[in-house]
């Protein structure tokens, strides 16, 4: 028996929303918004806060500076039941997120910040024996991370932890990770649409799947939006499951991180690909019904409710 069934490796930051906004930003010229949320970010944090709160045991790998922003970034891991014991505290300040949110769009601006600082030798390396599960996500935000990203997987793999990635949008658009050697390490990959194509080079979702399918590890989930999402066995067999779609959107702040937490909770506890890739769909939809990445997952029995009232859905967790 591990002791977590999640590990998740990844960025810490602070999010700050700013909601209601009366036009796109422009130089020299200062415009309004009508709301401001200052609140747990980072894809990778909203992922274990999301899961802890669907009832897996979840602990974090990250790094933080000695600043406010950390304190935050902590507290509010703790708040929702996430282990911080292997959290590091480093010189470099904590990063931080502007989400500018536009309806189920938004415009981000990021400082790195300590993120961008920890690598493979940062990480105890007992995180890998106690976990059943390793989560990876936002590698192009982790320069330390990416350089490494082959000795991690190794050694989830000497521990016999299965892996779920998501890359994450590269800001530099550059795609530098060579996917033919990583994804045949990964059990489950978890890009979005437009992720994957940039990733393959391709221009259409067909040929990514192409492009990627030679090397999956085992499966493939692509988030594809209102559209909902499309899972992809070795094999090449695939199942498109629509969307539960919310009417009444308050934002997609971490739509599919929340996306992520369904599956990733669902697949450690032994579920079928096809059950995970709902509960999936489900959380995804719950996160849009409050502001944040974490805002809807204050515990399992609101997020069933949620899915209840809003989906006609039961979640199998």
């Amino acid at each position: 028996m591990k002791k977590y069934d999640i590990a998740a490796i990844g960025e810490l930051n602070v999010d700050i929303i700013l909601n209601g906004i009366e036009s796109e930003p422009e130089i020299g010229k200062e415009k309004f918004c009508k709301d401001m949320v200052v609140t747990l970010g980072s894809s990778t944090a909203i992922f274990a806060a999301n899961a802890a709160a669907l009832g897996s045991k979840v602990c974090f790998v990250g790094m933080v500076g000695r600043d406010p922003f950390g304190e935050l970034v902590c507290t509010s891991l703790q708040a929702k039941g996430v282990d911080t014991k292997y959290l590091i505290h480093g010189n470099t300040p904590t990063g931080a997120t502007i989400c500018m949110n536009y309806d189920e769009d938004r415009a981000n601006l990021t400082y790195q910040g300590a993120m961008d600082v920890m690598g493979f030798d940062d990480i105890a390396p007992e995180v890998f024996a106690e976990a059943k599960h390793i989560h990876l996500s936002s590698l192009f935000m982790q320069s330390g991370l990416l350089r490494d990203i082959h000795k991690v997987l190794d050694a989830a793999a000497a521990n016999g932890a299965t892996v779920s990635l998501d890359t994450q949008w590269d800001p530099m658009e550059t795609w530098k990770l060579d996917y033919k050697t990583v994804l045949p390490k990964v059990t489950v990959f978890l890009p979005n649409e437009k992720e994957l194509q940039a990733l393959t080079g391709t221009k259409d979702l067909k040929s990514a799947i192409g492009a990627v399918l030679p090397y999956l590890g085992d499966m493939m989930v692509v988030k594809c939006g209102s559209k909902g999402s499309l899972l992809v066995r070795k094999d090449g067999s695939r199942k498109l499951l629509d969307a539960f779609l919310n009417t009444e959107v308050v934002d997609a702040i971490g739509a599919g991180d929340s996306f992520n937490s369904g599956f990733v909770s669902a697949f450690v506890k032994g579920m079928s690909p096809e059950e995970c890739q709902e509960t999936g769909n489900l959380t995804g939809a719950v996160n849009t019904t409050a502001a944040g990445g974490t805002g809807a997952f204050t515990s399992l029995e609101a997020v069933r409710k949620v899915c209840k009232d809003r989906f006609g859905r039961e979640i199998a967790l």
